[in-house]
């Protein structure tokens, strides 16, 4: 690029496919920016934060028309080479606009136009140590305290220091109360130097045939790309052939990156991992402050992590020794994003292990259909666990049929009875119901009125806890009636039931005995969710109920009954995915029964206890049923046999999205080919929010006719009559038709 000037290809957080021309910083002598740093341009009436992503001899637009830089923002580029052709290549796939993919993918300081140097905050990691004074506290003294007595017996036993998230995670939000030693003296703020490995407790168990096969298999392909799938029973031991794998990448000195699908798997796996291997680990999700946030992401990127565990979104964080990718429950949905860049945190690290040269792992109990198809194709290599790794045996399921049984808040007396007998046996009982709040509808029984959300086509769950009715879809929040707002009758009766309601019968049914409710409104507060599980874990609680935040991938030695109270919600779903969910759901739930030494037993409740799907998980587990759908979708031809993508919209009048939507179609059907558009239709949920919704769905039999229909069509659809009207978005691969 010699003679002029080149020019800066600039990415900005804008619902535009393509970056934009910007001339190199006026001022005389200022380096030339390069890509991968951001830069500060004038852009409309305004000026935006951009993100180089190459530099160009010849303009797209004339010269004239050309602005320079206002300003550079990094000293050097924050994405190398390779971490800028990865996240291009996934805004591609996902045909999303390529500056708001960039800046997604960053740190949310790091998308502001803040100069940044390129260095942490400040070295080392937030911390608290136990003072002079602190260390010479009687414990005895402060009984009236007992939060503070167990800090400080905590730290006591870290040595006298100990991290703030380590805190959090052991002991649940605590950072009042740390708050409150400081101001006795007795705790002091301070920074853990990193780089200290933690202490090493011991080997770890001896590896079992399976567990040690795959272990070989997959250090065997050390420094090359290979897609490995790891299926393995409930309580398989599958974290055990993870950690072997991980100390293996890091005393090679390679990078790990271990993805889990939610917040709440973090602290288990952080435990574990911080127990039995060296090296330095990194946390990252949402769930912490901005600051922390950038500082993890700028410590991987430098090269001073070897082990960053972290939801969807750490797939994208730069690490330029990577030699490994673990994904833990492979098959959960939460590893797509759903809403903005819709891509999956899954599928983006196949891809990335393979620009990286390295294995990955995606290791699951109940596969998804995809990856068994990729199995099955040779395309994944298959390792699987066939038995519990403590040996102890799988639990026993039973049906409970529910039709003619007399039910409070949904428990049956055979349920009841099981659960007493557990529980007066010292042992554990977890509950589940995947519905939240107290009961599902709330009606008047004198004139049938009933509660429903003037923003959405759903009914208002009562939280009599709050005294409130909710709108689980938009948000809408309102007091509870006191009388029917129709007829003004005081008989107004809540109809089904939710944890809430469960809560209140069993302890009426059993006073005194601990019980935690897990679901989303009881771990609202900080650190409540990781207190919780912790208490669990150590048998703190003896009756456990909750949603399937409380089931994926937890392990409770103690839980030797598992109830599912309705089977049902998912038997009979609109979405052709509805069955594989629940078959996962069923058989992720069950696997907390029975894991230590003492058998389980898991008792379902269902209305329809003669249902394929029961029938077949119940006699010949997860595989069976896997095949069976797999054939089924096979002789359909969905995916994964085909390949789908989703064209929403939704508008303020009923017929604004349906009119968009068949414009679009139009302007596609020409040059579909081997393509067909189906719709377009109503969404299940027509109504969320005030808003009216509909979609469109482009399916293929092959990938690459997909993506050409896609990248030929989408240009057209920007200019269809309306599509400034509604708001649209394409979901490529979609997840759920909701």
């Amino acid at each position: 690029m010699s003679g002029a000037s080149p020019v800066l290809r600039v990415a900005v957080a804008a619902p535009v496919p393509e970056p934009f021309d910007y001339l190199p910083p006026s001022a005389p002598g200022a380096p030339l920016p390069g890509p991968g740093q951001r830069v500060l341009v004038p852009f409309g009436r305004g000026r935006r934060v951009g993100l180089i992503v190459a530099l160009a001899e010849v303009a797209s637009v004339p010269p004239e028309r050309l602005k320079p830089v206002i300003e550079v923002l990094d000293e050097r580029p924050l994405l190398a080479e390779a971490d800028l052709a990865f996240l291009c290549w996934a805004a591609d796939y996902y045909q999303h606009a390529l500056g708001e993919a960039l800046f997604s993918a960053l740190p949310a300081r790091l998308r502001r136009s803040a100069p940044c140097s390129g260095s942490a905050a400040a070295p080392g990691e937030r911390g608290w140590r136990l003072t002079e004074a602190g260390t010479a506290v009687v414990l005895d003294d402060i009984k009236r305290a007992p939060r503070q007595a167990q800090v400080l017996t905590h730290l006591r036993a870290l040595g006298g220091e100990a991290p703030a998230a380590d805190l959090a995670r052991d002991l649940g939000e605590c950072a009042a109360v740390l708050r409150a030693l400081a101001r006795r003296g007795w705790v002091a703020p301070c920074r853990i130097e990193a780089g200290t490995p933690p202490p090493m407790l011991g080997a770890g168990p001896t590896l079992n045939a399976d567990q040690q096969a795959a272990v070989d298999q997959v250090g065997g392909a050390f420094g090359s790309f290979a897609p490995f799938l790891l299926e393995g029973v409930t309580a398989s031991g599958k974290t055990e052939v993870y950690i072997r794998l991980l100390e293996a990448a890091i005393a090679a000195g390679r990078q790990a990156l271990v993805l889990v699908p939610e917040i709440g798997l973090t602290p288990q796996l952080e435990r574990r991992f911080a127990a039995r291997l060296g090296g330095t680990m990194a946390v990252l999700h949402s769930g912490l402050a901005e600051g922390e946030r950038e500082r993890v992401w700028r410590r991987a990127a430098a090269g001073e992590v070897d082990l960053l565990l972290g939801t969807r979104s750490a797939v994208f964080v730069p690490l330029p020794r990577l030699g490994l990718i673990l994904v833990d429950e492979e098959h959960d949905l939460s590893l797509k994003q759903q809403e903005g860049f819709r891509y999956s945190g899954r599928d983006l690290a196949v891809r990335r292990a393979q620009q990286a040269a390295c294995p990955v792992v995606l290791g699951s109990a109940t596969p998804s259909l995809e990856s068994l198809a990729n199995a099955h194709a040779g395309r994944y290599r298959w390792l699987r666990l066939h038995r519990r790794a403590s040996g102890a045996a799988a639990p026993s399921v039973t049906l409970i049929d529910i039709r003619a049984q007399p039910l409070e808040a949904g428990l049956s007396p055979p349920l009841m009875q099981l659960a007493a007998e557990q529980l007066a046996a010292g042992n554990q009982v977890l509950l589940f119901l995947n519905r939240r709040g107290f009961a599902p509808v709330l009606t008047c029984h004198d004139c049938g009125w009933v509660g429903e959300c003037p923003r959405c086509d759903a009914r208002l769950t009562l939280h009599r806890a709050s005294g409130e009715l909710r709108c689980h879809h938009c948000g809408l929040i309102r007091p509870a009636p006191g009388r029917c707002p129709s007829c003004g009758r005081p008989d107004l009766r809540p109809l089904g039931q939710g944890t809430e309601r469960v809560e209140e019968i069993l302890a009426r049914r059993f006073p005194g005995l601990p019980l935690a409710r897990v679901d989303r409104d009881s771990t609202r507060r900080k650190g409540e969710l990781t207190r919780l599980l912790s208490a669990a874990r150590r048998g703190e609680y003896r009756l456990l109920l909750g949603t399937q935040m409380l089931t994926k991938g937890h392990h409770f030695p103690g839980v030797t009954l598992v109830g599912v109270l309705d089977a049902d919600a998912g038997l009979y779903g609109a979405d052709y995915r509805a069955p594989e969910r629940m078959a996962q759901l069923l058989v992720q739930v069950t696997g907390r029964a029975g894991r230590a030494e003492r058998p389980g037993r898991v008792v379902v409740q269902t209305r329809h206890p003669e249902h394929p799907l029961l029938v077949s998980l119940l006699r010949e587990g997860y595989p069976a049923f896997a095949e069976a759908a797999l054939a089924e979708r096979r002789a359909a031809g969905l995916p994964p046999f085909s390949h789908q993508a989703l064209l929403r919209a939704e508008a303020g009048a009923a017929d604004e999205a349906l009119a968009f939507l068949r414009a679009a179609a139009a302007a596609g059907a020409p040059d579909a080919g081997e393509v067909v558009l189906w719709g377009p239709a109503p969404a299940p949920m027509e109504r969320r929010a005030g808003r009216w919704r509909a979609q469109l769905l482009v399916q293929a039999p092959r990938r690459a006719a997909l993506r050409r229909f896609l990248a030929d069509w989408l240009p057209r659809v920007r200019q269809v009559e309306g599509a400034g009207r509604v708001r649209w978005s394409i979901d490529v691969d979609p997840q759920e038709m909701a």
